[in-house]
Formats: C-alpha cells, structure tokens, sequence
C-alpha cells in the first residue's frame, strides 16, 4: 500500500496552487491507466522525480523512479525513497539494475528513468543511455519520453532554490515507442531525436520575457548563457576526478 506518495502528491498540487505555478502539460493521454509502462525523462534539475511522475500522477499512476544507489545509501534518503517504491540503481551493476526494472514493469508498474543518466548543464538532452530501449524492450512495455522544462529555474545543480511564484514549467508526454532491442543504439538515437524536438517545442512555447538574452536558464543556441554541451561534459568529468580522489584518498586513511 501507498502512504508517502498520496501525501506527497496532495503537497505537490497545493504548493503549485498556492505558487500561482503556471503548469503547461500536454500528452497525458498516452500514459496508460494500467499496465507496465516506462517513462524516460530529461534531466534538467533536483526537482525533475516531481514533475516527471506528474503526469503519470493525473492518470492516476504512481512513477517508480530509477535512482542512484548514494541516494538509497544514506539512513534517511534511502528510508524516504524506498517509501514510495523508487528502484535503487548500481551503475557498476547494471545488469542487475536492470532485471529490477523489468521486473517491476512486468508487475504492471510505472517505472520512471532519467536516460541522460546526470543532470544536464547545458539543459539541452545530452547524449542517451541505451538502458531505456533495452528495458522497455525486455519488458515488453512502451516507452514513453516525457520532456520537462522550466524546472532548472526552480533548483537547478550550482544554484540556490528559487521558490518565487509564478514560475513557468512546460511538460510534454510523447507518442510512446515500442522498442524491439534488436538494435539499441538506433532506438536510441530515435529516442533522442524525438526528446530534442519535444524539448525544442517547450522552449519556444514560453513567451519571449521568459527568454531573455544571456538568460542562465537558456541554452546558448536559444539566445541564452548556459554552458555548451561540451562544456558542461568536461566540467561533470572533473567533477568526477575529483570525487574519485576524494574516495581514494579516505580509503587510504
């Protein structure tokens, strides 16, 4: 039985209620009312597990996000996660992480899935993870891209959290795809096709004051100042070079 995410979910539409949040969703239609169904999300900012699963939430649905394993290892995070049903992900074991999601699909699940893997800096879709296609794929469900846009503004990576009303957050649910997994990388490179034109649409769906030139938020090839794709690659490798010395250096103590 569900506990957390009712409450959860009731918070979320008051707190969009009472920000005067201006939400622009479209393709809710094509999230099925039951039955296995995979959700691949672009990843722009902390709060993305929110408004990701809500579409799937107006269908009545609750989304069981994939998530890192750091988070499920902290006492408290990992207590709140598994309260919803989230799916803990090993990237150093994939193919284990992966028979958790079919399997959770295949029981009729909604299972959600950031394919970017990490939080995209240039908030453009950065390259894919062919995981998506390839669990849909086993599990024999569609594959849906959901595309979010806007959440950057509210708690983007580097950045303070932005709780002033009226923020604007553009939501599109694509056509869903029905992955074969005879070739992964073709299917996903589709998937990545249609997620950069759905992104696209909910850019240039805001009204132009919220797209003003030199704007953080916007992407440089939309008039904006965030890094390039390339940039932001080079900066989450250092970071995690970074990290990894960090690691190794308190093994060492």
């Amino acid at each position: 039985m569900d506990l957390t995410y009712p409450v959860i979910v009731a918070a979320a539409k008051t707190w969009f209620k009472v920000s005067a949040m201006d939400i622009h969703m479209t393709g809710t239609e094509h999230i099925p009312t039951e039955g296995g169904a995979l959700l691949a999300v672009n990843h722009l900012s902390y709060v993305d597990y929110l408004m990701g699963g809500y579409p799937a939430a107006q269908r009545g649905r609750y989304t069981r996000f994939m998530a890192k394993k750091e988070i499920f290892g902290n006492a408290f995070s990992g207590a709140f996660m598994r309260s919803f049903g989230h799916l803990e992900v090993d990237r150093e074991a994939g193919a284990a992480s992966m028979r958790t999601a079919v399997e959770a699909l295949r029981a009729g699940e909604v299972v959600g899935i950031f394919p970017e893997a990490t939080i995209s800096q240039s908030f453009l879709i950065k390259e894919l993870k062919s995981g998506a296609v390839r669990i849909a794929a086993d599990a024999e469900v569609p594959l849906i891209p959901i595309v979010v846009w806007g959440t950057q503004r509210i708690l983007a990576k580097g950045r303070k959290i932005d709780l002033s009303r009226h923020h604007r957050i553009d939501i599109e649910v694509g056509e869903p795809m029905h992955p074969t997994g005879d070739d992964p990388a073709a299917e996903t490179a589709e998937l990545k096709r249609r997620m950069e034109e759905m992104l696209e649409r909910c850019i240039l769906a805001s009204p132009p004051e919220e797209r003003p030139a030199g704007a953080w938020w916007l992407p440089q090839q939309y008039g904006g100042s965030a890094p390039t794709i390339e940039k932001a690659a080079a900066a989450y490798a250092e970071e995690r070079r970074r990290r990894a010395e960090a690691k190794a250096a308190k093994r060492k103590r």
